[in-house]
């Protein structure tokens, strides 16, 4: 199984370890939208073995980046007074339904949860204007709530229709009919931001795989799932986060790097975690590539450091790096209130990669983790970092 990784929230390593966290030709320009990206960021793509046009899953899941940022546009470009009145309408309904005080409780409960789970991401959303910053906790809730239905105490009793019946709740939520406190909160959250309901869908969706898929032939299936477990967190958080008002840079950029980090987290806690997996029955390395490498499955299951998979590892977290370098640059894209806490994410996220290596590539018996003292320095370096102006 997967865990789950946010993208422009903390990844978070399950009780069973499951991962959660757009490959580098994944992030390459549509037909007709050449320069989205600089021309150097496909030249290191082309460092990885991946195919030099976009695939169908691409094309798909670029389809979701274009209408997330065509929303966000839209509100910018008419002020904040789209669909006011409907807005207002549905706050009084949730507001009258609720009481005034519950929808406040809701919040504050979502931000107990992120501060018992996510506790360095819930310090920096102390920057954040307060409404946006109740907005990621009640995400991150939402985030939580799914996984945990597919990695929770009660997985064993989780059926596609379980999953069928969430999906309909969240319609529900959208639609201003929450079921329960936190649902209240998201509800609210979406009446609020430009965000679209097809990224949460998709979530779900990466949840259905969980239930009975393994194994992933190439890239692009691991790719796909990424997208759908951590790269999909990226597109719910944005609109929330917001983008810098003297940013040059275009949405549809700043969402394909939260779409990169999501995926770079992602990629990270699947490398760390070969061997937690491998003894779950489970392998999220690309099969055709561990082929390519001379190794096998059985390899795997064997969990013995050789020189082949000392080289294959290499190549895995060179290709992360890679998007780790891509979300590092839109982060400074993100409106200033919003960096810190991304970019602190991200730098104590990459360092895990560091620490893979000085296991020297074994991470079949050992659990590469960032300690207390480098997590520690890292926070005021990206603060620093964070304060600089895109």
């Amino acid at each position: 199984m997967a865990g789950s990784s946010a993208v422009y929230t903390p990844c978070r390593p399950s009780a069973h370890g499951r991962h959660r966290a757009l490959r580098p030709s994944g992030l390459l320009p549509a037909p007709g939208r050449v320069g989205l990206l600089p021309a150097r960021t496909r030249a290191r793509a082309s460092l990885v073995a991946t195919a030099p046009a976009r695939t169908a899953t691409e094309e798909a899941v670029y389809e979701v980046v274009l209408r997330q940022a065509a929303l966000v546009e839209e509100l910018q470009g008419k002020k904040r007074t789209r669909d006011a009145g409907t807005r207002r309408w549905r706050e009084e309904e949730q507001e009258a339904e609720l009481g005034w005080g519950l929808l406040g409780d809701a919040y504050d409960r979502c931000g107990e949860v992120c501060a018992e789970y996510a506790k360095t991401f819930y310090l920096g959303t102390q920057l954040m204007t307060p409404e946006r910053r109740k907005a990621v906790w009640a995400i991150y809730v939402w985030c939580r709530r799914t996984d945990e239905l597919v990695d929770g105490p009660n997985s064993s009793y989780i059926t596609p229709k379980a999953l069928d019946r969430w999906e309909k709740r969240l319609e529900d939520l959208f639609e201003g009919r929450p079921y329960d406190m936190y649902d209240a909160a998201l509800s609210d959250t979406v009446t609020k931001f430009p965000i679209d309901i097809q990224p949460f869908k998709d979530m779900i969706e990466g949840m259905r795989l969980d239930l009975w898929k393994s194994r992933y032939r190439t890239f692009d299936e691991l790719y796909l799932y990424c997208y759908y477990v951590a790269g999909t967190v990226g597109l719910m958080t944005v609109p929330v986060m917001g983008i810098a008002p003297d940013s040059k840079a275009s949405a549809e950029s700043v969402y394909n790097a939260a779409l990169a980090l999501g995926i770079a987290n992602q990629l990270t806690n699947i490398l760390r975690d070969v061997g937690e997996d491998s003894r779950r029955g489970r392998i999220y390395l690309p099969l055709d590539e561990l082929a390519q490498a001379g190794l096998t499955e059985e390899d795997i299951f064997r969990g013995k450091v050789t020189d082949k998979w000392r080289r294959f590892m290499k190549g895995q977290i060179q290709r992360a790096r890679l998007f780790f370098d891509e979300a590092e640059e839109g982060v400074m894209s993100l409106d200033s209130a919003s960096r810190w806490p991304v970019l602190a994410s991200l730098w104590l996220y990459r360092q895990i990669l560091d620490a893979i290596e000085a296991n020297d590539y074994n991470n079949f018996t050992k659990r590469a983790y960032v300690g207390k003292a480098k997590k520690f320095l890292s926070l005021p370096a990206a603060y620093a970092r964070a304060a600089i102006s895109s």
